[in-house]
């Protein structure tokens, strides 16, 4: 059942630069992705996945736009759909997606738990190096103090970075003890490629192209060697 969403979710990426109106791909991606982790997660898992990143990840989020804590202040735009408290429901699915693959991925490469959560929280965060670049320059949301940024990264703050990295391990370790298959693998190798290929060429986003390659890379690649090597 994983391989239908997510099947689904590499055509809708595919399509994503071929349009001009793409908030309603954005939407489509993160809940396919959404329903992806979640059924893959199952009965077991799937409960504490969406309470922990969905949940969690709202908490965060509403947190963050009226305090500007931990990620620095930002506002979102009305494209995204329906807000809660001026966050768009969507936005707390995608920390979902990611952070399924993202944790069973680091479960591959690392066997002691302090460092799979560390590794897990790094996978999760460095997906950002694509996404809020993107999500700004598309307008989807904003920064109201962009600076200092990452060189080639006009629009985002360091601030922004640092507090993904925070959340996003604190979350890895309230997370249950699974390691990943083929799907997952796959989620998240998909994921970096894709994103990699996206910003360089068709995105025109050559900065947060290379940011991303070397931040998730630190993830990816040792996870694509590993599976190459057939461990």
């Amino acid at each position: 059942m994983t391989w239908l969403p997510l099947g689904a979710l590499v055509a809708t990426q595919v399509a994503y630069p071929l349009v001009r109106d793409r908030a309603p791909l954005v939407v489509a991606t993160v809940l396919l992705g959404f329903t992806a982790s979640v059924g893959h997660a199952g009965r077991r898992h799937a409960g504490r996945l969406v309470v922990v990143t969905a949940l969690g990840g709202l908490l965060v989020e509403v947190v963050g736009v009226h305090t500007g804590v931990p990620f620095g202040r930002y506002h979102y735009s009305g494209a995204l759909g329906p807000r809660v408290l001026g966050v768009p429901l969507v936005v707390p699915l995608a920390w979902t997606w990611m952070a399924w693959p993202a944790w069973l991925a680091s479960g591959v490469l690392a066997r002691r738990p302090a460092a799979r959560i560390g590794l897990a929280g790094l996978g999760l965060a460095a997906w950002d190096l694509f996404l809020d670049p993107q999500m700004v320059a598309e307008g989807y949301w904003h920064w109201d103090h962009p600076h200092p940024a990452l060189p080639g990264v006009p629009g985002v703050p360091l601030t922004n970075y640092l507090g993904w990295l925070v959340v996003a391990t604190l979350m890895m370790a309230a997370l249950p003890r699974e390691r990943a298959d083929t799907p997952m693998r796959a989620l998240y190798l998909w994921t970096y490629g894709s994103s990699v290929l996206a910003h360089a060429v068709f995105l025109h986003l050559p900065g947060s192209a290379a940011w991303g390659a070397l931040g998730m890379g630190l993830v990816a690649v040792p996870l694509a060697v590993r599976w190459c090597s057939g461990s």
